[in-house]
Parts: structure tokens; sequence; C-alpha cells
């Protein structure tokens, strides 16, 4: 029955979460994505065609996830600060994401990636929404859109990656999530709204 093999996808999708977010997709097993998603292995290899294939859409599922709970701004509702304190937010909270993308640049490099040109074209799409921010003058137009969700991008989710260095590098400051998301916002408001000083 058609709801069976959406509730299989499901449950392998959910354990491979947790299974490629810990081991990467080159120590992963799917042996233990099966145990844990108490599915026959025999499934991966059905609905997905393997384990590589079922990176790929673990990653395309968790990003997605990701692009529709933190969307840009549209002009006139908020700035790139707003953004960057949502997705510190979201990143904090579902915490695998940002491992699986550390594990795929580990691996890949700069090398191409599966589904490279559907995520590029996101992206562009996450671009010309920073560009109509630019039109609104909500955000600088010293730099290309791109650069910017990046400048964001990373901010946002530094204090999540490297925690040991958030630790270290606040030393005597308030560490806590609470003010690392104030001071984030603030920060990033002050870098890309008009007029700050692009040096």
């Amino acid at each position: 029955m058609a709801w069976d093999t959406a509730r299989t996808k499901r449950l392998l999708l959910e354990a491979a979460v947790e299974e490629f977010a810990e081991h990467g997709p080159t120590g992963a097993r799917v042996d233990r994505v099966a145990a844990a998603a108490k599915v026959n292995k025999e499934r991966i290899y059905q609905y997905f065609g393997g384990k590589e294939k079922l990176f790929t859409a673990v990653l395309a599922s968790e990003l997605a996830k990701a692009a529709e709970a933190v969307p840009l701004p549209a002009p006139g509702e908020g700035d790139l600060g707003d953004f960057a304190g949502r997705l510190y937010d979201y990143h904090g909270a579902h915490p695998h994401l940002l491992r699986l993308l550390s594990w795929e640049g580990l691996r890949d490099g700069r090398a191409p990636v599966a589904a490279e040109e559907e995520r590029t074209a996101h992206y562009a799409d996450k671009a010309a929404q920073i560009a109509a921010l630019q039109l609104d003058s909500t955000v600088t137009a010293d730099f290309e859109p791109g650069r910017l969700f990046g400048a964001a991008f990373a901010l946002a989710t530094w204090w999540l990656t490297m925690p040991q260095l958030a630790r270290m590098s606040l030393s005597g400051a308030d560490g806590s999530p609470e003010a690392t998301r104030d001071a984030l916002v603030r920060m990033v408001r002050a870098l890309t709204e008009p007029g700050s000083p692009a040096r």
C-alpha cells in the first residue's frame, strides 16, 4: 500500500539523518540505518538505490526543511539580522544539518556534489531575494547578494559548528545562547545595513 511505502521511506530517512550526521557518508552503514528504522536493508536499495543516493536524499530533505522554516524576509518585513537570528535558532535546535554539510564539504571539497545544479538554483533564488532587499534599501548594495547571504550564514552558524573556539574566544564574557543570538543579530545588522562602511 502507498502509505506503507511512504512510512518506510520516512523511517529510513529519519534513521539515515542520525547515521550520516554521526559517521559521515563514508563511515555510515546501511545495515545500521535499517536496524535503527526497523526496516529490511533491501528497502534502502529499492527506494533510494544505495548509500550514496540515500545521503543525497537525506541532504535534500534536511535542506528543504531548513529553507521552509527559515525563509529570507520579504522587503519591508525584516533584515539580514533577523534572518541570522532565526537561522541560529533553527540550527541550534536541528544540529544535524550543519554536520551533514560539514561531512559533505570534508569529503567532496571543491568537487561537484550531488544535485549541485538544483542546489545552485536554490541559492540563486536566495541571492535574488537579497537583491530585492538591496533595492528596498534594507540591505547594503556594497556587496554581491550571494556574499551577503554567505556572511549571514557563516556568522549565524560558526558558534554552533565551532563551539570549542566560541567558548575560548568568549572567555570571561556571557557565552549563553541568548547573549550570542543577541550579539549575532546586532553584528549582522550593523555589517549589512545601508551606510555601513565597506572597507
